[in-house]
């Protein structure tokens, strides 16, 4: 049988080819095209779809990470962070409008807000504030309530550390302070936490859900001690008060290691938020003159049984007229300093040439910043000699012409206090991991040593004879000897110079001056109607260290007080007149020598300190001075001050605890608690022995009673 004949088509003179092999080629094509694909997409691309197909199902939500304590040196809480809840509310998805709307109020969510919430013309509604999570346990199932959790910053503290502290804003970002500073150690690792979208799309818990916990931030133990924060800030707020100021600033040093015990600030600006003792410089005054005299006695320019002319107290150089509140035809070295002859200071300020005086104040730290991990931290002025005008050397030995923060001065002071050393001033004492491993600790920081042991021991001893009888008497209390400079310095206002009757009141003071344990500095601005550092900021000092000797623990080693209590260490340095009354007796004559022979010598710094820092090698003796520091059994008479006058006890049955023991302080008594535990909330002060209205020396230990 044969195969019929194609059919031709005339018109197009060829064979007529039949559709269905092309359809069945097409389709064939489109088959292979679909399976081709298909193994594409499962073999090759399933990776992908499998993780599309995850995202659909499946919604990671973020776990906040909470950033780590922050704590004083023995372990109270200044700022931590709490768990707290945002709320989100979808009026469509929910069912019972009327028992949400209950549950809204009664969580405190505010009356127009709950009706928004259950509106159902609105798509989405995200409810104002954070709430506990013990609040709005019941609204977090609530269907078409969407609850996140968040980390919120609580200080637990004053706002004088929270200028220390810093902020974080509202979405958990540090601002500044310690906060920024240490962010990377604080904010801690976030988590996630898997959960499963239903067919709306509505997330909902499943037992299979994933969760990744955060890691919260390190905690972080700062150098202040809370107690004497609360002291100082206390005093501070007083002092501003009292004395008309615009603000002021405290800080107390540990001198051994150079930690930051307390550091108040505060300013009658509300937008000052930063810490103005790191943050602010000012021209520190006759609080300079001291480290004048160390940098003359380290190169034995200076002998301290010389006088120095003062001129009456009118002396004019380089077209400038000098003048002295203390009025004399001469002084003696320790004069200048006791009474704070700004003419004798700048004649002594000429033997040392103008590269040797700059390095002198740079050495000390000014013009530098300390380093401590405080963002905002100023490093001061401090113009080297090519820029200095013929007035310069003048200015800077009255404490012009430089700035330094109240850190910075305190700092400086640190070396005479130490023995010689300056030290990097540390804030933080040390940093733990979340499992509380150890991961830094602070150890006294060496910057260099600026002085000898022996020029630090007898400039303590004319600072001691400045507060016993000199410009800071308001510093003097009534047990235990203190060491100090006053200053008073006008203050430039907005750039354009000297502003009449604007002055910065200063002191800067060293407990107890034999073997300090505190160096305080106190500044206060604008002070109204008197304005001497010596009679308004030395005051301040007193008040904080008497406070301190009454506190429970206020970071004092009061072992070390007691042995010292009888024993007043003073200077002698002549080897002329043997035998007479120590440097601060002399109010007019040349100053005498210890016994021949005598070979005590100062402990300069601490234990802990004297195998870090030696003496340097090529340290120069100074000449005509005996390194020695006498013992002297109390207080000898040449130098005792006139009998203080009694004051009655006030009256402070009644008053919250902490501000009567506050009261008695300022009235220049000390205080002692009767069968207290601690200073808790709620407790009121009671009677006191002696009675109020009792007259007593100053000092005289009086003791409170506290009641419920």
């Amino acid at each position: 049988m044969t195969a019929p004949a194609p059919v031709s088509d005339p018109a197009a003179g060829s064979p007529r080819v039949g559709r269905l092999p092309i359809i069945q080629a097409a389709l064939a094509a489109f088959a292979l095209a679909i399976v081709g694909r298909a193994a594409h997409v499962q073999l090759i691309e399933s990776d992908g779809w499998r993780a599309r197909a995850e995202r659909q199902h499946v919604a990671d939500a973020s776990l906040p990470a909470p950033r780590g304590l922050i704590t004083d040196v023995a372990g109270r809480v200044l700022v931590e962070s709490r768990e707290l809840v945002r709320l989100r509310v979808a009026p469509r998805e929910v069912r019972d409008r009327a028992r949400l709307r209950r549950l809204l109020l009664a969580a405190g969510v505010p009356r127009p807000w709950a009706a928004r919430a259950v509106d159902t013309t609105r798509a989405w509604v995200e409810l104002p504030g954070r709430y506990l999570p013990s609040d709005v346990g019941a609204l977090a199932v609530t269907r078409g309530v969407h609850a996140e959790p968040v980390v919120e910053r609580v200080l637990s503290t004053s706002p004088a550390v929270a200028r220390v502290v810093g902020h974080v804003d509202a979405d958990g970002r540090a601002v500044d302070g310690i906060e920024l500073a240490l962010d990377s150690l604080l904010q801690g690792t976030r988590g996630t936490r898997t959960l499963f979208r239903d067919a709306r799309g509505a997330r909902v818990e499943s037992p299979a859900a994933r969760t990744v916990p955060a890691t919260p931030g390190h905690h972080v133990a700062l150098t202040l001690h809370w107690q004497l924060q609360d002291i100082c800030e206390r005093a501070l707020a007083g002092a501003v008060e009292s004395v008309g100021a615009t603000g002021g600033d405290i800080v107390v040093l540990e001198p051994h290691r150079g930690e930051v015990l307390a550091m108040a600030s505060q300013r009658a600006d509300p937008r000052a938020t930063a810490a103005t003792a790191i943050s602010e410089p000012f021209e520190p005054g006759s609080t300079i003159k001291p480290f004048v005299a160390a940098a003359l006695l380290s190169r034995a320019r200076l002998r301290l049984d010389e006088s120095v002319n003062t001129e009456h107290g009118v002396w004019t150089t380089h077209g400038r007229t000098i003048r002295d509140v203390h009025v004399a035809a001469s002084m003696s070295v320790g004069d200048v300093i006791r009474h704070s002859s700004n003419i004798g200071i700048v004649k002594l300020a000429e033997r040392l040439t103008p590269r040797e005086q700059y390095e002198a104040l740079r050495d000390l730290g000014f013009g530098t910043a300390t380093g401590v991990p405080y963002p905002a931290e100023a490093s001061g002025t401090l113009r080297p000699p090519k820029d200095w005008t013929p007035q310069s050397a003048a200015s800077l030995a009255m404490g012009y012409e430089l700035a330094a923060t109240p850190l910075q001065l305190a700092a400086a002071y640190g070396a005479i206090a130490n023995g010689g050393m300056l030290l990097e001033p540390a804030l933080v004492r040390e940093i733990r991991a979340p499992d509380g491993t150890v991961r830094w600790r602070h150890a006294a920081r060496p910057v260099r040593r600026v002085m000898s042991p022996d020029v630090a021991a007898t400039v303590r001893a004319m600072l001691q004879s400045v507060v016993d009888s000199g410009t800071a008497t308001g510093a003097d209390l009534a047990s235990f000897a203190v060491g100090g400079k006053s200053g008073t310095v006008r203050r430039i206002e907005r750039g354009r110079g000297y502003a009449a009757g604007r002055y910065n009141a200063v002191f800067a003071g060293l407990f107890p001056v034999q073997d300090p344990q505190f160096v305080i500095v106190v500044k206060l601005e604008n002070p109204s109607g008197v304005y001497y550092g010596g009679k308004i900021a030395a005051p301040v000092t007193k008040v904080v260290l008497e406070a301190a000797l009454a506190a429970r623990d206020a970071a004092l080693d009061r072992g070390a007080l007691e042995r010292g209590r009888s024993a007043v260490a003073r200077d002698a340095w002549s080897p002329r007149d043997s035998g007479r009354a120590a440097f601060a007796a002399a109010q007019d004559a040349k100053e005498g020598a210890p016994p021949a022979g005598d070979t005590t010598r100062p402990s300069g710094v601490a234990p802990e300190l004297r195998r870090e820092l030696p003496v340097d090698a090529g340290a120069r003796p100074i000449e005509g001075a005996v390194r020695a520091v006498v013992a002297l059994p109390a207080r000898p008479a040449t130098t005792a001050h006139a009998p203080r006058p009694p004051r009655p006890v006030p009256a402070v049955q009644g008053l919250p605890l902490r501000d009567a023991v506050y009261a008695l302080h300022r009235a220049g008594f000390r205080v002692r608690l009767d069968a207290v535990r601690g200073l808790g909330s709620g407790r009121s002060a009671g009677a006191t022995v002696p009675a109020a209205g009792t007259s007593a020396a100053a000092g005289t230990l009086v003791t409170l009673s506290p009641i419920r």
